[in-house]
């Protein structure tokens, strides 16, 4: 059983930054990806970024490339997401998630929700405009 908690969330303006914290317990799970995905009010949830499991590949949603990077530190079993540039359309509740392949050496491959499991309950970020 693996349990994830997220932390990091809170109200920012427009153009700041945030960095998000995902500590894993329950069972180790260093060789595969971790991700975090959102879910804005009314909205699915979606995926917002992956990361293999040596923590040199990355994946990301195509909105948040250049102003988000995720990082992982299997010895302390976290993971993180820094937010820079942030946008009010950034706004929702963001989880961490742990995949249920693996993606090996190469680049994350895991990018649906169905692909991952361990969902916490989250951390809300606000971004006024």
């Amino acid at each position: 059983q693996v349990r994830l908690l997220e932390s990091g969330g809170g109200l920012v303006q427009a153009g700041g930054s945030l960095r998000l914290s995902c500590v894993a317990s329950g069972r180790t799970f260093n060789a595969q990806d971790m991700a975090w995905f959102r879910q804005a009010p009314g909205k699915d949830r979606e995926f917002v970024a992956a990361i293999n499991w040596r923590g040199d590949m990355t994946t990301y949603l195509d909105s948040v490339k250049g102003r988000f990077t995720i990082s992982r530190d299997n010895a302390k079993n976290t993971e993180y997401l820094q937010m820079n540039s942030l946008k009010p359309e950034d706004t929702a509740t963001y989880y961490c998630a742990v995949s249920k392949g693996y993606s090996g050496t190469g680049a994350p491959a895991y990018t649906r929700v169905e692909e991952y499991y361990g969902w916490g309950q989250g951390t809300h970020v606000t971004v006024s405009s």
